[in-house]
């Protein structure tokens, strides 16, 4: 779908967002299994939910509930950002990120961990701060938040464990109310919500729900990537402000990108 298209949908008094996205979705290969949540963060009556619930393989996205318990560690002053973690050989792992190319021995702080793990889904800071936490830790906080069918069952690369069927799970709609509560300060501290969504704005890939927006839109998000899902989970900075979580099984992943960025164009055109 062009802008063009988009564009001139919106100017039509019967647009509906719903609408538009039930049609679209009804116009995709059968073999493309989307699930996808939007809400308008100005007012929650502009929704739109297909699949929302469905427990879809997380990729990278897990990321964002290993976030939030790091950052109510901090809340409750059992954690310092500051401090610093050697990193060994033994904790490298494939796969994206830069720490994997570090020396042996070398200092790295919990915050730049952090960094990494969502600005460059970096999968070895991410295995040390689940080692930190506890898989058990960050499923409590899941579970505390009202999250109830979101899942840490592994760490990352961990093939094995995949192929024995233990994979992490999410859903588009816990993961909207995830972020529902960065955005709104009611998790962790204030400040704290702050820096999570600074980050997660200045996240590197664009392939998804950046992929047809104008680059001056603002967007804080979360992607995953496997041979098998592609997802997206984030806030878009339109003229009002919506959650969207997107993830797509089933096709290739350049197709299942496309059918992201053109998702998105659809929200973003109804909600700018």
């Amino acid at each position: 779908m062009s802008s063009t298209t988009a564009r001139s949908q919106s100017q039509n008094p019967a647009f509906n967002l719903a609408d538009s996205l039930t049609s679209y979705l009804k116009r995709l290969p059968p073999a493309a299994r989307v699930s996808l949540s939007t809400r308008s963060l100005v007012d929650a009556t502009l929704s739109f939910a297909y699949r929302a619930d469905v427990r879809v393989p997380s990729a990278s996205v897990i990321k964002l509930p290993i976030m939030l318990e790091l950052m109510e560690r901090v809340k409750a002053g059992m954690f310092n950002l500051d401090a610093m973690h050697t990193l060994t050989e033994a904790e490298k792992v494939g796969g994206d990120g830069v720490l994997q190319t570090y020396a042996d021995q070398s200092r790295v702080s919990y915050r730049e961990l952090l960094r990494l793990m969502l600005i460059k889904s970096d999968n070895t800071a991410t295995n040390i701060i689940i080692h930190l936490l506890g898989r058990d830790a960050i499923n409590q906080r899941l579970r505390k938040s009202g999250l109830e069918r979101s899942q840490l069952n592994r760490v990352m690369m961990d093939t094995l464990a995949a192929k024995q069927g233990r994979e992490n799970y999410v859903t588009a709609q816990e993961m909207n109310a995830l972020l529902e509560k960065v955005y709104r300060h009611q998790v962790a501290t204030p400040e704290g919500c702050e820096a999570m969504l600074t980050i997660l704005k200045q996240n590197e890939d664009v392939l998804t729900i950046p992929r047809l927006l104008p680059k001056s839109v603002v967007i804080a998000h979360k992607t995953g990537t496997l041979a098998y899902v592609r997802g997206d989970a984030g806030i878009v900075y339109a003229e009002k402000p919506f959650l969207l979580a997107v993830f797509v099984e089933g096709v290739p992943t350049p197709e299942a990108e496309r059918i992201i960025g053109e998702v998105v164009l659809i929200c973003y055109t109804y909600f700018n």
